[in-house]
């Protein structure tokens, strides 16, 4: 903290609560107040002498201090003169004697590293410290939770649905099918693993395949329960998105699309392979027909995706 007994006109000193500023200029002194001048800015501020937060910059014997014309010193004598410092070493550039007041310091002068910080009484009360310790450790305790991507989650939970969604959302590229009874909540459990996939950082990047007259149940399901916004992609949208972005499945990380949409749409259907998924969720998939020799045309299409994506849940 600045003292009114040991100010002194083009004194420097950096504001502990704007160091942005850069390295400031005393340019008045008066009775209970001072005035500051940041160069660097061109802005001023006016502090009360006794209580002022502002830390006064020393250099020290073998330290370099850099001049407002751009050229360097290294310390080699420090002397003081009417409450001003003056530098004296040499050049950097040329291994002259050289003589630096500490007015003409360069003003974009910041205390970046911890122990200038901590030299020159630039450091936080320990308080916040532990706040932040706290708040590290809390943060690393939420991440590493082995309920993470379930407790957020809007639904009554079943213990089996708890089960399967936590034995395969901790998994890296699961593929596995979901194959529960009609209403034990096969969508549920897919919407718990997808956020847990996500929130994980397992996957970034996925895919919902599902009956046309799904997608807008899916889509609804996936905000309502998880809170997870998907977008819906369909031939309407991806020729608008086409004249902005050469492979519209790139534009977006969360996609529900119709089976019907990439059956019939054999462009968007190779742009869709082409677009790396994370995690494929096929919705319905025991209606995919397949024949020795003769497989349908939707399995073909989420066989050929399978092939490409690291996960996979049916």
């Amino acid at each position: 903290m600045a003292k009114q007994d040991n100010l002194a006109l083009g004194q420097r000193w950096l504001s502990d609560t704007e160091a942005e500023l850069g390295l400031g200029t005393i340019v008045l002194i008066e009775a209970r107040t001072v005035t500051v001048l940041f160069p660097a800015t061109g802005e001023s501020r006016v502090y009360a002498s006794q209580t002022a937060p502002l830390t006064r910059i020393k250099f020290a014997i073998d330290d370099t201090v850099k001049s407002h014309e751009g050229w360097e010193l290294v310390v080699g004598h420090v002397e003081e003169i009417d409450g001003q410092l003056i530098y004296i070493g040499e050049r950097t550039d040329n291994q002259e004697a050289a003589i630096l007041k500490e007015t003409f310091i360069d003003h974009h002068f910041q205390l970046n590293q911890p122990e200038q910080r901590l030299l020159n009484g630039q450091f936080d009360d320990p308080k916040w410290f532990d706040l932040r310790e706290q708040c590290l450790t809390q943060q690393f305790s939420h991440s590493t939770s082995p309920l993470l991507g379930f407790v957020g989650a809007r639904v009554d939970l079943i213990p089996h649905q708890l089960h399967i969604a936590s034995e395969i959302g901790r998994r890296h590229a699961p593929r596995v099918l979901l194959a529960d009874e009609v209403g034990l909540g096969k969508t549920i459990e897919a919407a718990l693993i997808i956020h847990q996939q996500l929130l994980t950082e397992r996957a970034q990047r996925v895919l919902i395949v599902v009956p046309s007259s799904l997608v807008h149940q899916w889509l609804v399901e996936m905000l309502r329960r998880v809170n997870l916004a998907f977008s819906v992609f369909d031939a309407e949208r991806c020729e608008a998105m086409a004249e902005d972005a050469s492979n519209p499945f790139e534009a977006e990380q969360l996609i529900i699309c119709s089976l019907d949409f990439l059956t019939h749409n054999s462009r968007y259907y190779q742009q869709a392979l082409e677009a790396q998924w994370d995690l494929m969720v096929v919705d319905e998939a025991h209606h995919l027909t397949w024949s020795e020799g003769q497989p349908s045309q939707e399995y073909q299409v989420i066989e050929d995706l399978a092939k490409v994506t690291k996960g996979v849940l049916l």
